[in-house]
């Protein structure tokens, strides 16, 4: 069963579509025409709305499904024949697009609620390869890129914990060793440690930097890197969701070729700041030809343990940071009069 919040996210948009009269009629109505949908999920839903915990939540997703109804790029009034919805199972393979819902087996939406997280890459797809091609390694990253100051950081937290049964070499951790370590390190690092922490992370994101733009050394490769980033596709897809404060988002992905026709890519800047954590900072300058005007798209990416300090592969978590409505590939949608 998905978690309430996407369970809400989801369907809740879904049913927007359908042109019920309000969002009370439409949870009572329990439409067979969402598939997989069933009366465990409705119970769910039903059970959620009563607590008026979500309120917020519903609002939103609610009112993004009636948009997208009446939507010049959408349904444009037009009652859809079946929504399905992807629900919680576990894909057969990478999907490209991260759709959610498929509206008459054409519209793809993808129902993004309270997240800036463009994308959760391995450091080793995105660093290394420049997203074009997944490879699923489970090697430490921040050993490849910094061994020895990642040696020697290792080094100072066991003599802090006094902990002479762990291994000698952090390539030598094993899970139980690692368990053990993301609980005697939890929160913050401590006082004694953070600085020399600090030091290592800086580190990490400068090498790592410096390994993605050795990939990028043509303007081929800086815009193909561009789309993979923004998540542009052969075919358009649509977003519906809502930022960290609940303020709707409603958007169509373009296409590369619509991307290339629109605007010229000026320049892609990626670099490591000093920031506690490995962090790499991104920023792509292009011009819109159909605006005359230079845009710019800002973006960083937290490099970190999946579990925890020492806890499992690093992983790499690409962020937005420019507003979604401003990001050139991204067309708010317009609906008419």
């Amino acid at each position: 069963m998905a978690d309430t919040r996407t369970a809400i996210s989801e369907i809740i948009t879904g049913l927007g579509l359908f042109g019920f009269r309000d969002l009370h009629r439409a949870l009572a109505a329990r439409p067979r025409f969402i598939v997989n949908v069933d009366d465990v999920v409705y119970d769910q839903l039903d059970e959620a709305f009563a607590s008026g915990a979500y309120a917020a939540l519903f609002d939103v997703a609610w009112r993004n499904g009636q948009k997208f109804a009446r939507a010049e790029e959408g349904l444009r009034g037009r009652p859809p024949w079946t929504v399905e919805w992807k629900g919680p199972h576990r894909p057969p393979a990478y999907e490209q697009i991260p759709a959610d819902l498929r509206v008459d087996h054409v519209y793809l939406i993808s129902c993004k609620y309270g997240s800036k997280i463009l994308q959760n890459a391995s450091p080793w797809n995105l660093f290394d390869r420049a997203l074009n091609e997944r490879e699923k390694r489970s090697d430490d990253w921040f050993a490849e890129v910094a061994p020895q100051s990642y040696q020697e950081i290792y080094d100072e937290v066991r003599a802090y914990l006094a902990d002479r049964s762990l291994p000698t070499r952090v390539d030598a951790l094993d899970a139980t060793d690692r368990a053990r370590l993301r609980r005697a390190l939890p929160g913050r690092w401590p006082v004694e440690l953070r600085e020399q922490w600090e030091l290592v992370a800086f580190e990490i994101a400068r090498a790592s930097s410096a390994r993605l733009l050795t990939r990028l050394t043509t303007k081929s490769e800086r815009e193909a890197f561009v789309w993979r980033v923004l998540r542009l596709q052969a075919a358009p897809y649509f977003v519906l969701g809502a930022d960290l404060k609940e303020r709707s988002l409603s958007y169509r992905v373009t296409t590369p070729w619509d991307f290339r026709t629109r605007y010229a890519l000026r320049s892609v800047d990626v670099w490591g700041e000093h920031a506690g954590q490995p962090l790499v900072r991104w920023r792509v300058d292009i011009h819109d030809r159909e605006r005359r005007t230079d845009r710019v798209i800002d973006g960083h990416v937290e490099v970190r343990w999946s579990h925890g300090k020492f806890g499992g592969a690093p992983e790499a978590k690409i962020y937005l940071d420019t507003p979604h409505h401003e990001v050139a590939g991204y067309e708010p949608l317009t609906v008419g009069g």
